[in-house]
């Protein structure tokens, strides 16, 4: 994926100038060794000139996410002070002490500089990332440091992506409202558009030179289910228009991601639907939201960050019957009905994430737009089942008074035909049923969430911890109430 950034990791130990400075230089080497593809800054702070000194060594070798290893207790200015002129993301740990026999002339009280490290960032306002627990020794150190890689790659994602949009949203499609102002202190750049710009540029690209090489690419990626090849140039038409819209203005920005409208005009004046292009480049890293859902957009290239590979955005769908239930869930799977409910969208998964993925149309809107013809402007949709496997759902939001607020749930795909239509797959969550009513219901989110596929709640919730989102909701267990729930119920 070429639309997320590469971490270069550092590497600068501190030194308490009452210890001994060798002390956490050696530390720092045994660090290094134990994580390999790390810059090791040779300077050890122990005070402020030692500071500028590593902070320009780490910049000069191109390094973009610090690590600061507090290899003895460490001195607390000059060490916070690295994160104050550092820019990019800092993790701070420490050192555990070595063995029993070295507790005299070998101990460094890292333990405790950790406290007062936090207190001093805490005084000045730097932000930084602690660990749940930040002190280990070498190979301890080096497993925070590979959960702080996907961490580090997001914020640095933010750091310099613009959100593209073409709208305004569907009607009555206030779920999808996206206050801007915090997506600005986010580091977030946004740039919205009308639909008749999107409309302009599409026209401008009829008969591209390109639009024969991939409508081939096209077909080469849906194979078997290239069930409506006719549509083909107009989506490949399309997709080159967003690539295109997104190299000619991203300006000063790396990084791009889209929150389209879709519906209901885009099918009259457009001619297509354009999920299947929405999917391919979600594939490469370039999320496309659907519904000019730009909170979707970011949550999904928050995602793509995280664990660098396709994610989706579905609609918290539709309860699963209780005969399926009854039939395929029950007695297989350790989950209540209310645990289960079905993910969907019209067909802007990526193929990678289907079963068997095949170009259809969208059913809702030849209801409406071609309700006795063959299917036309209502073709473009990419169908089927989602694969099985674990999942996190998740979504980063802001709110309509100009804060921000979140939530995270472990799950997965459980291998069951959905019997139904659309990017579609029968989701299960724990506690579900009280997750949907306490935390979405009550705190008013709208239908779509982010998927990525894996459990990678841990590294989300240190990133939202990191951006400052006061509140950070999970599907709680049942030994957990909810401030809301109802203990009589």
């Amino acid at each position: 994926m070429k639309n997320i950034p590469t971490v270069k990791l550092g590497l600068i130990s501190v030194s308490r100038d009452c210890f001994p400075i060798e002390l956490s230089a050696t530390r720092r080497g045994a660090v290094a060794k134990a994580f390999g593809d790390i810059y090791e800054c040779k300077v050890t702070v122990e005070n402020e000139m030692d500071m500028l000194k590593a902070v320009e060594d780490v910049k000069k070798a191109g390094v973009n996410a610090l690590v600061v290893f507090l290899g003895n207790f460490g001195p607390e200015t000059p060490e916070t002070l690295i994160a104050q002129k550092f820019d990019g993301p800092v993790m701070y740990v420490a050192a555990a002490e070595d063995a029993a026999d070295k507790l005299i002339d070998g101990r460094g009280d890292a333990y405790c500089g950790m406290l007062n490290c936090s207190y001093n960032l805490g005084l000045r306002n730097i932000k930084a990332f602690i660990p749940s627990y930040p002190v280990g020794d070498a190979e301890d150190i080096a497993k925070m440091i590979a959960d702080f890689v996907p961490m580090a790659r997001a914020l640095l994602g933010l750091q310099n992506l613009k959100i593209i949009t073409f709208g305004p949203r569907p009607n009555d499609f206030l779920a999808c409202n996206a206050p801007i102002k915090k997506l600005f202190d986010l580091g977030v750049e946004v740039q919205e558009n009308s639909e008749l710009d999107l409309l302009v540029a599409y026209k401008a690209h009829k008969d591209d030179p390109r639009i024969p090489e991939v409508v081939a690419d096209m077909a080469s990626e849906l194979g078997e289910g290239n069930k409506m090849s006719g549509i083909l140039p107009r989506l490949a038409q399309f997709e080159i228009t967003l690539l295109d819209w997104a190299e000619q203005t991203k300006g000063s920005r790396e990084y791009v991601a889209f929150a389209n409208k879709c519906w209901p005009a885009f099918q009259t004046e457009f001619g297509i639907v354009p999920c299947y292009v929405n999917s391919r480049l979600t594939a490469r890293g370039i999320p496309v939201a659907c519904e000019v859902d730009i909170y979707g957009a970011l949550s999904e290239y928050i995602g793509t960050c995280v664990t660098g590979e396709a994610v989706t955005l579905l609609d918290i769908n539709n309860s699963v019957p209780k005969d399926m239930f009854e039939t395929e869930i029950k007695g297989n799977y350790d989950y209540t009905l209310q645990d289960t409910f079905m993910g969907f969208h019209c067909g802007n998964t990526p193929i990678c994430r289907l079963k068997k993925g095949e170009m259809k149309f969208q059913r809702i809107m030849k209801r409406s737009l071609e309700p006795d013809t063959e299917p036309d402007i209502t073709r473009g949709t990419l169908e089927g089942d989602i694969n099985p496997g674990e999942i996190t759902f998740y979504r980063l939001q802001g709110t309509a008074d100009g804060g921000l607020k979140s939530y995270i749930a472990h799950g997965e795909v459980l291998p069951v035909a959905t019997q139904s239509f659309g990017g579609i797959g029968v989701f299960a969550i724990k506690e579900m049923g009280r997750f949907y009513r306490n935390v979405l219901i009550q705190d008013c989110y709208p239908h779509h969430g982010a998927v990525a596929f894996g459990h990678v709640g841990k590294t989300l919730f240190d990133i939202f911890t990191y951006l400052g989102v006061p509140k950070i909701s999970y599907n709680q267990p049942k030994s957990v109430p909810y401030p809301t729930e109802n203990p009589f119920a």
